[in-house]
């Protein structure tokens, strides 16, 4: 399963995050998860929100560059070596894990990781034969529930 991602470009400056989380949260858009990145110039949020398109449809009309791309949320054991599992299943495939982040919540035991690669459909064929658990739009919203 994937999910959609929206990649929000912002300048690297005091302030420039509260903005686009005002407009979501103004719209009642619920941030699932986050990830920011920075270069000395700009900066990269990483958002999975509730509704991807309507809260890119908000942003763009804001002025926001946003880009959305695919990524896969999987399921991840909370013990030592639970990642390593993953990226071990992953290993001599040529698929690039490109970036990861984390849910701050947990659920039985596991946790919740955003992957993006560079080919997630292979990605998840290989993790999928390796019994790795892919969590979509509709469960992962459940488990946010809990």
């Amino acid at each position: 399963m994937k999910l959609k991602q929206l990649s929000v470009f912002l300048e690297n400056k005091p302030g420039a995050l509260s903005a686009p989380c005002r407009l979501l949260a103004k719209a009642g858009i619920n941030i699932q998860t986050f990830a920011l990145a920075d270069t000395r110039e700009f900066g990269i949020l990483r958002l999975v929100v509730e509704e991807t398109d309507k809260a890119r449809r908000l942003l763009q009309r804001n002025g926001f560059a946003v880009k959305v791309t695919e990524v896969v949320v999987l399921e991840v054991p909370d013990r030592p070596g639970g990642l390593a599992t993953i990226l071990n299943a992953l290993d001599g495939t040529g698929i690039n894990l490109e970036y990861a982040y984390a849910f701050t919540r947990k659920h039985k035991g596991s946790g919740l990781l955003v992957f993006r690669f560079s080919d997630p459909d292979a990605a998840i064929k290989t993790l999928k034969a390796h019994k790795i658990n892919t969590v979509g739009t509709e469960e992962l919203s459940e488990r946010l529930k809990d």
